[in-house]
Formats: structure tokens, C-alpha cells, sequence
């Protein structure tokens, strides 16, 4: 069987149970449903760190529609890359007194695992791009990894925050001095002159070079926000998950708290954020030795 042919079949099944979830959910009896609109991403934004992120919520009928349709949010359209992924924050609380709709969130997210695995098994990155994009033009790959997560226990809450995302590299000292003595040959808006700018990297790469050869360094860089779905049963019985897509309360009770998505403002301070010591704060460089 061709790669093509196994890509193709995998998908046409998981793409069958989502759409088959979708026509289940909209016969379903509803308790209640929101979603939390985002604003759109442009391509050149899409691993930036916003300062701010707005939130419109919407209710009934209105989010209904959009939760499903955030679930089969799957292909490129009006988007125009395959690298931008529209995140899909809401809560459908549903009544599933029979477990079909649990029966069939499971296959959806076994067909999604499935799809994934087969997939990574492909060699490199290239390759996999080449053969998905064969196999299913403009496919968004990982809006099809997404898992749907929901909770069919009674949970004491249901909350939406943000989680702050960190794209991560780590680097050795000789690439940190190689990457430094690049950046010296730049020029930086935010300083007087290039002499100005030149002296700064040259104390950045004083501190770097006190480093022993041994020294493993990170750059953990901040990039874009992603919603996030807490639940909670007790102080320590809790636990989170991406809210990139709608989440599902099953046979929902009226104790359980149900939050909303707030406005993302990057000058809130999280108390349980790390306070992080960087060895060069420009380019957020951390001294793993250290930590």
C-alpha cells in the first residue's frame, strides 16, 4: 500500500468522525455553550508575543456554529499558509446520558493519534510536508493532531486562561559566542550608535566567554499566547489542557463553576510564572548550570 494511499484513507476516516461528532452534537441536547472569538493571525504574527489579545464572547446558537466549525477547521482557506493555526476556545456542556458522544470522541482522538503516528513515521520534515500536502492539498497538519478534550466526571470548576507558549533552543558555548559575534555586525534601532551597539555585545560576549567549555546554555524565547481550559475538582485534584478547540462537559450539574475566556494583556503578572535569571535578557539566554 502507497504512503499516498495510507495518508489519504487515514485522514478520509478521521475527517468521517468529525463530521460524524459534528451531526451527533447538533441533535444532542445542549445545556449550554459558548466561544471565545479571537482576532485573526496574520502569517508574520503567528510567532510573535502579542501584548495584548481581545476576546469576544459569544453565547447560544451563535457559538454553537462556531464550535463546530472550529472542529473542522482543518484546511488553509483564506488563511495562506499551512502554518497558521486559528485557536477555537469554547465550552460545549452537553448531556450524554447513553455515552455515544463519549464513545465518539474517543474514536475521533484515536483517529487523530493514528494520523499523527503515521505521519511522524516519515523521515524528516521535508518529506512529510511533500507527502501530506500529496495526499491532501492544503491541509493545516497540525490542526489535524489537535485532540478534542473533555471531562465526563462532575468537576467542581471550568476555567479559560492563557498559557504563555516559549519556543526553545538550546546552544553550547561556542554557538552562543558564533551567534553573538554575528549580532555584533548588526545594526539595533534601539541604541544611540553601532559603536554604542557594538559595545553592548561585547560585554554580552565577556560574560559568555567567563562561561566554562562545559556550560549548557537555552534561549527561551517567548512566542505567541494559546488558551488554556483548567478543570479542577480539588486543590490538588486538577489538571489542564489546550483550549485551541472547543471543550466538551459532558452531562454537565449545575455546581460546577463555568468561566470565561478573558482579554490577554501581557502586563498582568501570573504569580505562578517563573522569575527567570537570564544571562543576556536581549536574547533571552539562560545558563542552565545555574538554574
Amino acid at each position: 500500500m502507497s504512503s499516498k494511499f495510507k495518508l489519504r484513507s487515514n485522514f478520509d476516516y478521521l475527517n468521517d468522525q468529525i463530521n460524524l461528532l459534528c451531526e451527533e452534537l447538533k441533535i444532542a441536547e445542549i445545556i449550554n455553550c459558548s466561544y471565545f472569538q479571537l482576532p485573526d493571525v496574520k502569517h508574520e504574527d503567528e510567532k510573535k508575543a502579542p501584548d495584548s489579545i481581545p476576546v469576544i464572547t459569544l453565547s447560544g446558537d451563535e457559538a454553537f456554529k462556531k464550535c463546530i466549525s472550529g472542529y473542522k477547521d482543518l484546511y488553509v482557506g483564506d488563511k495562506k499558509s499551512s502554518k497558521i493555526l486559528t485557536r477555537h476556545p469554547g465550552l460545549i456542556s452537553v448531556n450524554d446520558f447513553e455515552g455515544k458522544l463519549k464513545a465518539r470522541l474517543i474514536e475521533v482522538n484515536k483517529a487523530k493519534n493514528n494520523f499523527k503516528e503515521l505521519i511522524l513515521k516519515i523521515s524528516n520534515n521535508d518529506a512529510r510536508f511533500e507527502a501530506v500536502h500529496n495526499a491532501i492539498p492544503n491541509l493545516i497538519t497540525l490542526a489535524a493532531y489537535r485532540k478534542i478534550h473533555f471531562e465526563d466526571t462532575i468537576p467542581y470548576s471550568v476555567r479559560f486562561t492563557w498559557m504563555k507558549k516559549h519556543s526553545t533552543t538550546t546552544l553550547s558555548k561556542s554557538l552562543a559566542l558564533e551567534m553573538l559575534n554575528k549580532s555584533s555586525g548588526y545594526s539595533n534601532p534601539r541604541v544611540i550608535d553601532q559603536q554604542s551597539w557594538q559595545q553592548i555585545v561585547e560585554l554580552e560576549k565577556i560574560r559568555v566567554s567567563s562561561l566554562s567549555e562545559k556550560s549548557k546554555l537555552r534561549i527561551k524565547r517567548p512566542t505567541r499566547v494559546t488558551p488554556e481550559v483548567n478543570i479542577r475538582f480539588t486543590a490538588k485534584n486538577r489538571y489542564h489542557v489546550s483550549g485551541a478547540l472547543p471543550f466538551i462537559l459532558l452531562n454537565p450539574q449545575k455546581e460546577t463553576k463555568i468561566g470565561s475566556l478573558p482579554n490577554y494583556n501581557s502586563r498582568n503578572i501570573d504569580v505562578r510564572k517563573k522569575d527567570y535569571s537570564y544571562l543576556i535578557e536581549r536574547i533571552y539566554l539562560e545558563n542552565l548550570n545555574d538554574s
